[in-house]
Formats: structure tokens, sequence, C-alpha cells
């Protein structure tokens, strides 16, 4: 698969330049923590991820050429007249099953509900689950699931998909993994960061769940052949979850079964699998009523 290289030399480079480009934008921000001295607070791995963003904004547009995307028709996608049901419908999917799991949290002591409620902050999750599903379902269910559908093959597509997103949300370092920061920092918090698939405990409780999100959201996508569906489900469980660990404390680490969020352990994965089933019985209803 020719695209499917393109796109492995595409990560490589976003790698690359964005563990180059991480300790520039560190060295550019010192000067500044006089006028905003938040940034004081805001560690390397911080900017090791933004970097990583940019490197990712900057290399698409030879990415684009590279595969040959001109329309969203080469994406294989289609308009749909269902939008608004399939993202209203998506969203509660995701977001009832996952909060009925966090009440469960609740009811045995995982988790216990906070005294006081940052209101500021889950208008920051609200921003997010607005924001950040239409960004990373346009870039890896739009672009990335649709090129490696060219080839035919379905569901080799979606693994593989879903390996590079639930990879690139698992790519993440400890905090302070870099205390001193040198050219090689950013080599550093990639290695910090792979190094993390050494651990089967956390392997099961995150790098899984994260997979089967990632599937499920393929899944979607190519069964409505739109991103509107994976959307609302993308909303719904960064809503849920962001919105939970914002009104709720952890009382207890239980893995496997629960992590440090209501997305992470295999109760999650459960739960998302409950989400799986209600999004094929929704879909295949509709199949049946509009016969």
């Amino acid at each position: 698969m020719k695209d499917a290289l393109r796109l492995l030399v595409y990560f490589a480079a976003v790698l690359l330049v964005g563990a180059l480009l991480a300790p520039v934008l560190f060295w550019s921000a010192q000067p500044l923590v006089g006028m905003v001295p938040a940034l004081a607070k805001v560690d390397f791995e911080s900017f090791f991820h933004r970097a990583l963003l940019v490197a990712a904004l900057a290399l698409l547009w030879p990415l684009l050429r590279a595969v040959r995307v001109r329309s969203i028709a080469d994406l294989n996608l289609e308009k749909n007249p269902a939008w608004l049901r399939h993202g209203t419908l998506g969203f509660l999917f995701a977001a009832i099953p996952l909060l009925c799991c966090g009440a469960a949290a609740i009811a045995f002591h995982v988790y216990s509900l906070r005294g006081t409620v940052d209101f500021a902050k889950i208008l920051q999750v609200i921003g997010a689950a607005a924001v950040v599903p239409f960004l990373e379902e346009a870039f890896f269910r739009g672009l990335l699931l649709g090129v490696l559908l060219r080839s035919g093959q379905k569901y080799m597509s979606i693994l593989i998909t879903s390996a590079f997103f639930s990879i690139i949300h698992f790519l993440k370092a400890p905090e302070q993994t870099s205390t001193i920061v040198t050219w090689t920092s950013g080599f550093h918090s990639i290695a910090n960061s792979l190094a993390q698939f050494t651990d089967p405990m956390l392997v099961a409780a995150s790098f899984t769940t994260l997979f089967l999100l990632g599937w499920i959201l393929g899944d979607a996508r190519v069964r409505t052949r739109s991103l509107w569906m994976p959307i609302g489900l993308h909303a719904g469980w960064i809503l849920s979850a962001g919105v939970f660990n914002k009104i709720a404390r952890r009382q207890m680490l239980a893995l496997p079964w629960l992590g440090k969020s209501l997305l992470v352990g295999l109760a999650p994965l459960l739960v998302a699998l409950i989400t799986w089933l209600l999004v094929l019985v929704w879909l295949k209803y509709e199949r049946t009523r509009n016969y």
C-alpha cells in the first residue's frame, strides 16, 4: 500500500520536526515569562505536544499533494442529509453509557464528588468538546482513513487508522521528563513516551481502550460515509469524561478496571462496546426503515 507508506513517512517526519522544534519553542517562551507568569508553570512536554501539532499542520499540504487528495470525493465521503440526527445520536450513544460508568464508580467509592467545582475548567472542557472532535475526525477518519480506504481493504484501513489514533494519544511522556532542555530533549520525550508500551498494565488499561474507540469511530465513518456520527461520538466521550473528572475525584486506583479517567481501563472498554452496539443497532434500523 503506497499510500500507507506515504502516511508512515508523514508521521515519522512529524515526530522528527516536532522533536527539533520543541526546544526552540521552549527557549523562545522563556523571555516572555516576566510578562506572562503562567508560562513559568508550563513544562517542556507541553511545548513538545504543541511542536508536534505545528509540525503536523506544516507538513499537511505536502501530504495532500503526495496522496493526490483534491476533494472529499477522493476520501470516500458523501454529503449526509441526516447529519444532525447522526451527530446528536452519536453524542448520546457515547455520553450516556460513560456517565453511567461514572455513576457506578462513585457508587463503588472508586470516585467521590468534589466539595467544590471549578466552573472555569468545565467551560474549558466544553470548548474542547466543541472543537477537538471536528479537528481530529477531519484528520484521522476524514483524511487518513479516506486515503487508506482507496486500497479497497476496509478492515485493514480501519485497523491502521485506529493504531495511529491510539499511538498519537498514547504518545505522552510523564510530566517533568526533561527538566534541563537541550536540542535532544524532544527525542528524549519520544523515547519516554514509547517506553510506556513496556508496561502491560498501562497498555491494557489505556492503549487498548483508545484503539477500540478509534475502531468504533472508523467503523461509524465507513458505515455512514460521513464524519457526523464520529464527531458526535468523539464529542460525547470528551465532554462526559472531562466534566466527570471536574466534578469527581478519584479515591483509589482500580487498574486495570478503571484508571485516571473514565476513558482508561477495562470498564471503559466494556462501556465502549455498549456504545458500538447502540451505533450498529441504530444504523441497521435506519437501513431497514429506508427500504
